[in-house]
């Protein structure tokens, strides 16, 4: 296991700089690396030349030496100068925050797409970076899959600008079609006319705990539900795959939940780019599900942080419920507590599902109509359709027909209009 020296400035941040320091520390440990020590210095503006003050440069040095350090790593982007100075200077291969995050989504990405994203953000971050980064690059990475392999643990001399840039190039062009097919995809979505909710917030909030719960408890498919299922894991970046999954409530509407990458203090806007496609999935979304991790110190700068991130994919806009995840941690015998907006409730126990269920059924209201529809016996149909994807409360066998009490979406009240009764 690597030994890493972390290196912080305090430019007056007061909590968002010793939280971001926290933070830093989670990833190395996240990469596998143990954190020997924490450099902090206090300064009025970033140093031009070596992101820190040249005196500091030296006590980093020595501290690195005297604790073994293997790597340095600064809780903030270097610039190509800052980054070959420091080499320079210490001596040991130097990492940033943001090459921090890109080598932990390299050693997580699983699918086609997300490895395409992946290479795609730290080739554009690396080609200004090359002189700087070669030392640091020369580590072994220790992702799987041929893109990942590919990427940390190339060795110097393949670190050429011109195949890289080509490189790049390759990749853009590929993750174009990639994204082509997705917003076909979405496209095909919105077209059944099926609510859209989308699972939005921290890294390590609880996401995929509560997509794995939902299913558990409302899966569409119940032979398929443990092949659905995604990894759960208490990690920074556990999952990076966007996944859509049908979730079908018993007396509820059903809708498509889509589960997507959590969000970070300093995400580098790179990676925000290249997963720009993956993310539409939060701004196409008819209610987006805020997930919080309320066990959390911090869990108000989280939230900050995650809508700050959300304005900036333009998906500010979505009806908004927070998910106060982990609330049994603090509130363990008051559990769940609903809001007009929010819900305090606990994922991995299953507690508040029920009742998130119903939140989400009011965001949603205004898409719906309740009616009743007699149906000739000849459009079976509109009965098997109906069935599928309304909520039915009564349904008598009539001489003329299917007789249905109903709530269903406002497209379908449209287009079975005929069949409409008092």
């Amino acid at each position: 296991m690597e030994k890493a020296l972390l290196v912080g400035i305090n430019l007056n941040d007061g909590e968002d700089y010793k939280l971001s320091l926290e933070e830093l520390g989670a990833l190395a440990n996240a990469c596998d690396m143990e954190v020997v020590g924490v450099a902090e210095q206090n300064l009025a503006e970033i140093h031009k030349a070596f992101y820190i003050g040249t005196g500091k440069v030296e006590e980093v040095k020595e501290e690195a030496e005297e604790k073994e350090a293997d790597i340095v790593i600064f809780d903030n982007s270097l610039s190509p100068i800052q980054l070959r100075n420091l080499q320079d200077r210490i001596g040991k291969p130097i990492l940033d925050r943001s090459t921090l995050i890109l080598d932990i989504f390299s050693s997580r990405a699983k699918s086609r797409e997300a490895k395409l994203q992946v290479e795609v953000a730290r080739l554009q971050y690396m080609l200004p970076r090359l002189v700087g980064l070669h030392a640091a690059l020369s580590r072994q990475g220790g992702g799987s899959g041929s893109l990942s392999n590919r990427g940390a643990g190339e060795k110097k001399l393949e670190l050429d600008r011109r195949v890289l840039e080509r490189r790049l190039t390759e990749y853009r062009r590929e993750l174009k079609e990639v994204s082509a097919q997705r917003k076909t995809q979405r496209k095909q979505r919105a077209g059944s006319g099926m609510p859209r909710v989308a699972l939005v917030g921290y890294t390590n909030a609880g996401k995929s705990t509560l997509l794995n719960a939902m299913l558990d408890t409302y899966g569409a498919d119940e032979v398929d539900i443990e092949e659905k299922k995604v990894m759960e894991k208490d990690m920074l970046f556990a999952t990076l795959d966007t996944t859509v999954r049908r979730i079908a409530p018993e007396n509820h509407h059903a809708f498509l939940l889509s589960d997507t990458v959590g969000f970070i203090h300093k995400l580098p806007h790179h990676l925000i780019e290249a997963f720009h496609s993956t993310l539409e999935e939060a701004g196409e979304a008819d209610v987006l599900l805020q997930v919080v991790d309320y066990s959390d110190i911090n869990y108000k700068e989280q939230i900050a942080e995650t809508e700050r991130t959300l304005k900036e994919l333009g998906a500010d806009g979505v009806p908004m419920i927070y998910v106060y995840n982990k609330a049994d941690k603090v509130e363990p015998d008051m559990l769940p507590i609903v809001k007009s907006d929010s819900i305090y409730m606990s994922a991995k126990e299953k507690i508040g599902l029920e009742e998130l269920i119903c939140l989400i059924e009011k965001k949603l209201a205004g898409s719906y109509r309740e009616c009743a529809m007699l149906i000739p016996y000849t459009d079976g149909r509109a009965v098997s359709y109906l069935n599928e994807n309304a909520v039915v409360h009564e349904t008598q066998y009539r001489e003329e027909g299917v007789f249905m009490r109903l709530n269903c979406k406002a497209e379908d009240y449209r287009y079975y209009e005929k069949y409409l009764v008092k």
